[in-house]
Parts: structure tokens; sequence; C-alpha cells
């Protein structure tokens, strides 16, 4: 099985870190491990988290304000968003 961060994930992950970064640095690059951490874990445990609210997705708490959204088919995890769980989503 292969973990694959399609482009709109790897840019909310730029965007995040990006925004925390500009206030706290160490804070931005530990939240990054854990997404990466969290990420990686999909590989031994691919159905954590609870069926998605678009068809074919599942969507993860991966920390109290992140949500990683993500698909699975037979030989791959795809890391769809990384969103603020505030923030509404809809594909």
């Amino acid at each position: 099985m292969r973990l694959v961060w399609k482009h709109q994930a790897r840019a909310d992950r730029r965007a995040i870190y990006a925004y925390i970064e500009a206030q706290n640095p160490r804070a931005a690059l530990k939240l990054d491990a854990l997404f990466a951490k969290k990420a990686q874990s999909l590989l031994k445990y691919p159905h954590m988290g609870r069926p998605g609210r678009l068809p074919g997705t599942r969507e993860w708490v991966v920390h109290p304000n992140y949500i990683l959204v993500y698909s699975l088919t037979a030989h791959s995890i795809y890391i769809l968003r990384l969103l603020h769980a505030a923030r509404l989503w809809r594909g």
C-alpha cells in the first residue's frame, strides 16, 4: 500500500504551516510532524476516523483543530485535504 498526498492536501498543509510559523515556528514544525505521523499511520490502520461527508471518503480528526480527509483504493491511500475543524468542506 502507498500513501499519496494530493495537490490540494499538500497546499493545505503548506498554508497551515505558514500561518502557524508566523507566530510560532517551533509549533509549526511540531504540528507538521504530527500530520506526517498520522498520515503514515494510515498505512497500518487504513480505516481510522469515520466515513466522510462525501461518498468514498473518510475523515479523521488528527488534532483537535484539524481533520485529515482521505480515500482508499486497493493499493493506495490518497490524502485529499487537511482542513481546520471549523471549516465547511464540500469537496
